[in-house]
């Protein structure tokens, strides 16, 4: 049978783009794509990438009350949101722009619309037009989930909450992931009223207990209340702001209502299922190690199979696919050891296991040290950093390591090198510290905070 192209993917976000071109421009295959959005993705359009240029400008404040402490006058006339607001706008629309150039350099043609599986060859467009292909990748991503309660389309989302027309003087933030915690420290360091509700113990959950419990110290030592154990209950419009009442009987107004409660596969009406490919429970592609789903012909990355929502991830799962697929190279996705940064305020940078993952595993020592980084305490800021490794009794191996401090992210990214790697210990005990850094604690813990 002759195919229209070799492969068609569905979704322009990272993993698709990449897996599109890769295989266009490097494997000389023919290649379509579709997409009913903007091109980029969540990443790019509504996810890692505004949301780290809106840390960016949360950040400054407190930095210019440090400059002040370092003998700078400064003056601050406050924050301008639509003057940041269309300058982001404008980096968006850039950086899409170099996506769409990047598919067209590569020769893969696109097609500006929804695309749905119409058997296991066959893509459906919006416009009702049928393409075949050999290989169909599926890329479309996650989607956030608002709770099934009354008057929740009240609340905005992640998706919404780059466009706001004005800064909101209060703010609910409802959940304790990654994404809703990264938003309370935006907005509170924007000077707008944080209240987070998180109904869990303590927010970050999966994330190392002790890490994730500095996260939380120093957010409400920043000034966001955060009530865990606490969930919403009911929701109005009312005294020209929504009207909050929650489980611990509180009730307020708030200017803006975000919900961050949550994300699922994009898979509603893609007709998968009808083509035979098989879904899980909360609707996400099940794959196997090569990223094929259960109809040989069909494949499926990124967030939609819920394995690792990571950008890097799906881009790396791309890779992989077109190794396998195009390359004669059967390549599995490899999920171990994965470095990964939530930028929170403190920022946390974590790869490997936690402390609780690793004691489920057999003996460990734990070497820890939490202290008062210079540049802040200079400044008379009480912040409190956490430097954690945690090592395998038995073969001395770093399995995990977690850095709670002010750019962390850039740290983990080069500890994660180590643990992948398989280090010691010893190895990292015999690095002479970069003095003086932060950092420099990584490798200068001498003695088991506690074994277990």
């Amino acid at each position: 049978m002759a195919f229209d192209y070799d492969l068609f993917v569905i979704g322009g976000g990272s993993g698709g783009v990449r897996a599109a071109r890769v295989a266009a421009g490097e494997a000389g295959a023919k290649v379509a794509l579709a997409e009913s959005s903007r091109y980029g993705g969540t990443c790019v359009i509504r996810g890692c990438v505004p949301k780290k240029l809106m840390v960016f400008a949360s950040e400054y404040a407190p930095a210019i009350a440090d400059a002040r402490a370092y003998g700078w006058e400064i003056e601050a006339k406050g924050f301008d949101w639509p003057a940041f607001r269309g300058h982001l706008e404008a980096e968006l629309d850039r950086l899409e722009g170099v996506y769409r150039k990047l598919l067209s350099n590569s020769g893969v043609q696109t097609f500006d619309q929804r695309a749905r599986l119409a058997d296991p060859h066959t893509v459906e467009l919006a416009d009702g037009t049928r393409k075949t292909a050999r290989h169909i990748l599926i890329a479309t991503g996650g989607w956030p989930v608002k709770p099934e309660m009354q008057n929740a389309d009240l609340a905005i989302t992640s998706n919404e909450v780059f466009h706001l027309d004005n800064l909101p003087k209060s703010m609910l933030i409802v959940g304790g992931g990654y994404i809703a915690c990264e938003f309370a420290g935006i907005f509170n360091g924007l000077g707008v009223e944080v209240t987070q509700y998180y109904r869990g113990a303590q927010i970050l959950r999966g994330f190392d207990d002790e890490a994730r419990g500095l996260v939380s110290e120093e957010m409400q030592q920043a000034g966001v209340d955060l009530h865990l154990g606490t969930n919403v209950i009911g929701m109005e419009r009312r005294d020209g702001g929504i009207w909050i009442k929650a489980t611990n009987g509180t009730e307020k107004v708030f200017d803006q209502v975000l919900f961050a409660t949550g994300r699922a596969p994009n898979t509603a009406d893609m007709g998968l299922e009808e083509a035979g490919v098989t879904l899980g429970r909360r609707g996400e592609i099940v794959v196997d190690g090569y990223s094929q789903t259960s109809v040989p012909s069909v494949y499926a990355i990124g967030d939609v199979t819920d394995r690792m929502n990571l950008t890097p991830v799906a881009i790396r799962e791309g890779m992989a696919f077109v190794e396998t697929v195009f390359r004669g190279n059967p390549t599995p996705v490899d999920h171990e050891c994965v470095p990964t940064a939530i930028f929170t305020q403190p920022e946390m940078g974590t790869v490997g296991l936690s402390e609780e993952e690793a004691r489920d595993r057999g003996p460990i020592e734990v070497y820890c040290t939490s202290f008062k980084p210079m540049q802040t305490a200079f400044a008379g800021r009480p912040d409190r950093v956490l430097m954690k490794l945690v090592v395998c009794a038995e073969t001395r191996r770093v399995l995990g390591c977690h850095i709670v401090a002010p750019g962390a992210g850039e740290m983990i990214q080069l500890a994660g090198i180590a643990v992948k790697m398989g280090a010691t210990k010893e190895d990292f005990d015999r690095t002479v510290a970069v003095h003086p850094t932060m950092s420099e604690e990584i490798v200068t813990m001498r003695a088991p905070v506690r074994r277990g």
